[in-house]
């Protein structure tokens, strides 16, 4: 159970426990920034014009488009 919670995905992808709470933290964070962005954007329309979707489309970028196959185990893995 505890490997099922704790250890199975960050491995599916390549990382370790520490490793995959890193990222994930990073992306809370980034998607934090974002949503308060969109919030400023909703109150005064003319501010934060571009910065949700410049971050969701960098998010994108980090996730997506930047993993790499692990020469090892062909796992893919998630630059930061």
């Amino acid at each position: 159970m505890f490997s099922r919670l704790f250890l199975q995905h960050p491995h599916a992808v390549g990382e370790s426990y520490l490793e995959h709470q890193r990222h994930a933290l990073g992306f809370a964070g980034s998607l934090l920034l974002a949503a308060l962005a969109c919030f400023i954007h909703a109150i005064v329309p003319a501010l934060c014009v571009r910065t949700g979707s410049t971050a969701i489309a960098r998010l994108h970028d980090r996730m997506v488009l930047h993993r790499t196959a692990r020469p090892a185990s062909g796992i893919l893995r998630i630059q930061a």
